[in-house]
């Protein structure tokens, strides 16, 4: 058994589909399933369950996953650290962002980043927070911009800022005429609210809890824009983070008097875990920024 046996089958593993892997390791589909049949061979144990032309991982393969993911871990930062040891100003970046965060930040970031540092390349993954933790716990990213979400991953969090969260509604909504407002105001409104497993429905979800309020909600957009652009057509209310480009929408954003309802946005990266030098460089890159 050697290391890129356990790769083929960490690969494998993850995408379950022997075609795709082939493809996202490069090389041809008989040689992979040649290496997988050799290293079942060594093991003495099946380590997927072939179904026809499908492919799922089995205990014993959940199993010998859990326990090698460590050694390849291990193996890859070993050679981050060496590699960032001869060469510390250039090298790739994987960063994970949010939606939001891709307008508010980032972009900015790296083209001014860059512009310092034109040896530094990077990598993007955009998806919700909790997808994005996935990801970062998976080792695809080596740093996350988004807010804060509940997780029982090991993460470190470093804050960036805070920024309010108001209930919005249709500029011709009786609610309009107001500043702030309980949320027990809205407890009889649709509720038009963002997908779970973003970081802003996880705050609607403990406002209502606080008002002791089952919301109705009608329907779940993939971003801001979306919520917004249905809230101001009068298909509901909804809550939403006081973002610059929502200020082309005609609608009504209210402060919510009986609970403090923020985003916490920063940077997210595992413990425990190396960060290789040229991730740590743009992040101070990003504070220093900020800081001025």
């Amino acid at each position: 058994m050697d290391l890129q046996q356990l790769k083929y089958f960490q690969t494998v593993a993850r995408m379950e589909h022997m075609t795709k892997a082939s493809e996202k390791l490069n090389i041809s589909q008989p040689a992979l399933s040649k290496a997988i049949e050799r290293l079942e061979g060594e093991i003495g144990a099946p380590l997927f369950d072939r179904v026809g032309r499908s492919i799922r991982l089995n205990r014993f393969g959940r199993i010998f996953l859990e326990r090698t993911l460590p050694l390849t871990t291990i193996f890859e930062e070993a050679k981050q650290e060496i590699q960032d040891l001869q060469s510390p100003n250039s090298g790739t970046v994987f960063v994970g962002f949010t939606h939001s965060m891709g307008t508010q930040i980032l972009s900015k970031m790296v083209r001014l980043f860059q512009q310092k540092n034109p040896n530094i390349q990077f990598e993007f993954i955009q998806r919700n927070s909790q997808h994005l933790l996935e990801d970062l716990s998976e080792g695809k990213c080596d740093l996350c911009l988004t807010p804060l979400v509940d997780t029982e991953l090991n993460i470190e969090w470093q804050g960036l800022w805070n920024e309010e969260v108001y209930v919005v509604v249709p500029a011709n909504h009786p609610l309009a005429m107001k500043e702030a407002i309980f949320i027990k105001e809205i407890a009889e409104e649709p509720i038009i609210t963002i997908k779970e497993g973003n970081s802003l429905r996880q705050i609607q979800t403990k406002a209502f809890a606080h008002a002791g309020i089952t919301p109705n909600i009608v329907f779940e957009g993939e971003e801001f824009h979306t919520v917004a652009s249905f809230v101001e057509a009068g298909f509901g209310v909804g809550l939403l983070p006081s973002l610059h480009k929502l200020d082309g929408y005609h609608v009504k954003r209210l402060s919510i008097k009986d609970f403090q309802c923020e985003r916490q946005l920063g940077i997210v990266t595992m413990k425990n875990r190396y960060l290789p030098e040229v991730a740590k460089k743009f992040m101070q890159f990003i504070n220093e920024h900020l800081e001025k």
